[in-house]
């Protein structure tokens, strides 16, 4: 606004410079606060959520029961693969939160969250009211837009001036990706799917035994 009056009055070209610059700055501040809100929620969550897996914590189902859900569906044996989706949702959200060694903070809730939607929330309605994928679903947009804008300036890769090699961040989407397919393609040897309301993951909270 501000630019634009100045635009249409003779003014000195070098003020006008200084206050696109100072503009420049207002948003690019306003940017970085938007994403580090976006972080500590997301991240913030997800961490809970994992480590309800992972510890038992917030009335979770810890390691073992995380374990014996997933052997439900297939996933067998289920210590490692509850080890692997409980690291992925807290260490996620842990790196996320923090800004720290993107993209794999939010590669990690990618991971996670569309393997709760591919073996949990497939085939029903989109709304988490009928056990569908609606939270999951944000939270990979959410996921996506941090992986895509980056972590912004309020993070601790900006802080170290870290950043990872292009192909290292590529090699773990690959082993991901890998793992994801094979994970999702596994069938339980009986039908054991939850069914009661409390047993579906939406992404967010957890219940008893959730994905």
């Amino acid at each position: 606004m501000k630019l634009a009056m100045l635009e249409k009055q003779s003014v000195p070209k070098k003020l006008m410079q200084t206050v696109e610059s100072k503009e420049q700055k207002q948003t690019s501040m306003m940017r970085d606060i938007g994403l580090l809100i976006l972080r500590l929620v997301t991240g913030g969550l997800l961490m809970g959520h994992g480590s309800q897996k992972l510890f038992g914590w917030f009335s979770g189902p810890g390691l073992k029961g995380t374990a014996g859900f997933l052997e439900s569906m297939g996933l067998q044996p289920g210590t490692p693969w509850a080890s692997a989706a409980s690291a992925s949702e807290f260490g996620g959200g842990m790196l996320t939160t923090l800004g720290f060694l993107h993209p794999l903070g939010p590669m990690g809730t990618i991971g996670s969250m569309v393997m709760a939607t591919g073996k949990v929330h497939w085939g029903k309605p989109i709304w988490a009211t009928a056990g569908g994928a609606e939270l999951p679903v944000i939270n990979i947009a959410v996921a996506l837009t941090l992986i895509f804008t980056g972590p912004g300036n309020l993070s601790l890769d900006r802080v170290f001036g870290i950043r990872l090699p292009r192909p290292l961040v590529v090699a773990v989407a690959v082993v991901e990706a890998v793992a994801l397919a094979y994970g999702i393609s596994r069938r339980p040897e009986t039908a054991l799917a939850p069914t009661s309301e409390d047993e579906v993951d939406t992404g967010v909270g957890v219940g008893k035994g959730t994905l």
